[in-house]
């Protein structure tokens, strides 16, 4: 199915809005494009490595640090990409991105050196440690009445192995880590972002690997919610600096990513219209006292139908993309509270499209619901997306895009051969 861009061209260049990014997924690109969309911005992006998604880009310039990059280096970067900005004759202060957690962390932690140069929508530190943390999250959601599965809690914090409780949540079961910003931080064999544990005999296994790896955070267990991917929505919001909602829209996800590293990444999804599920985010969005951008994963129980929220990221989230391209420019309400200092009305995407990073031809092999793949067929017709299908860009990013779409096939067929009840 083909992209078809929102707009003919980019808008002018304006030289009232500058951007700042770190990182370098697709998410950094999608955010770029945004920008590029709705201001003609050329954004900055601070990177350890330049790969394939923010590569030979025409809308983005990138400050390559290494692989081997410090998050010092990374922050002393920045500072020099900051003074350097500055210096200019009719400067503008950039917004500075990152779409990561522990990079969203590390902002944070450097806010005060950070903000002599850029605009920082990023949330407070004792909101941001309690948001972004996966155990207080499920004790604030079921202290405000919006649901979440049943979970309990691992403590590694003392440097030895937890006892594992007497648990009562079923088998299998989910294990993650509490915060990802801590997960980051240590290696081991057979390392996941979300792992599906059979037995105790497993759950006991994970406990001594993470020990020895020398994890010193919490773990979350949660109870599994069946059904697959498709069960799954996402819903992206951005709260001003008055503590309004002035972006909230979702998606129903039909495929995630498999492979290890990128578990439950959305890989494929349609705007949908949510009101039940926004309405809560909006609650927990208030009463947490949150700012910035916020991406929340939902997923619809079958045995109740009801949603139960299972995290919220502290950042715009790697699929942002879907919400410029159904008429919610994501760049337009920080530009709006921190830029240009105005009230926004809350944008809301108002079209139905097709976000997709795989070919059809794979996207359909996993939706096993007949009507439901005959729906996203049709609007796979009428209008689908591809974060880095950008018509402005050259040759070389083209070809990049047509490769990295089929690389997916070959990922697919390896780590998720063939949909599965759960989405494991």
């Amino acid at each position: 199915m083909p992209d078809t861009p929102p707009h003919p061209y980019a808008a002018a260049p304006t030289d009232e809005v500058d951007l700042v990014l770190l990182g370098g997924d697709i998410g950094i690109y999608a955010l770029a494009r945004a920008f590029h969309e709705k201001y003609g911005t050329i954004s900055t992006v601070v990177t350890r490595k330049v790969a394939g998604p923010v590569a030979d880009s025409s809308i983005l310039r990138t400050v390559e640090l290494g692989p081997a990059a410090s998050e010092e280096e990374m922050i002393r970067a920045l500072l020099t990409v900051g003074a350097e900005k500055a210096s200019r004759p009719g400067a503008v202060r950039p917004v500075l991105l990152a779409n990561a957690d522990f990079l969203v962390a590390l902002l944070a932690e450097h806010r005060e050196e950070l903000g002599a140069y850029f605009h920082l929508p990023l949330l407070g530190d004792e909101v941001l440690r309690d948001v972004a943390d996966k155990a207080t999250f499920s004790q604030t959601c079921t202290a405000i009445g919006v649901p979440t599965p049943r979970t309990v809690v691992l403590d590694f914090a003392h440097g030895t192995a937890p006892a594992v409780p007497e648990l009562d949540l079923g088998w299998p079961l989910v294990a993650k880590a509490s915060r990802s910003s801590a997960y980051n931080a240590v290696s081991f064999p057979g390392k996941r972002k979300v792992f599906e544990i059979a037995d105790r005999a497993q759950l006991t296994d994970l406990v001594g690997r993470l020990t020895a790896a020398g994890y010193r955070d919490r773990f979350v267990l949660q109870e599994m919610i069946p059904g697959d991917d498709t069960a799954m929505l996402s819903v992206t919001a951005y709260v001003d600096s008055r503590g309004t909602v002035t972006l909230l829209g979702g998606a129903q996800v039909l495929l995630e990513e498999h492979t290890p590293g990128a578990l439950g990444n959305p890989a494929a999804m349609f705007t949908t219209d949510l009101p039940e599920v926004f309405d809560q985010s909006v609650r927990f969005l208030e009463h947490t006292g949150y700012r910035g951008y916020a991406n929340f994963d939902v997923k619809i129980d079958p045995r109740d139908g009801v949603a139960k929220f299972f995290e919220v990221n502290p950042r715009i989230g790697r699929n942002n993309y879907y919400m410029t391209a159904a008429g919610a420019n994501v760049a337009e309400p920080v530009v709006a509270d921190l830029v240009e200092e105005r009230e926004l009305p809350r944008a809301v995407p108002r079209q139905e499209i097709l976000y997709s990073i795989v070919p059809w031809r794979l996207l359909r092999r996993y939706i096993i619901d007949p009507d439901l793949r005959a729906r996203v067929r049709e609007i796979g017709r009428r209008r689908t997306v591809h974060p880095l299908s950008y018509e402005v860009e050259g040759w070389r990013r083209r070809l990049y895009v047509l490769a990295a779409t089929a690389n997916q096939i070959k990922k697919f067929l390896q780590h998720y051969p063939r949909p599965s009840a759960d989405g494991f």
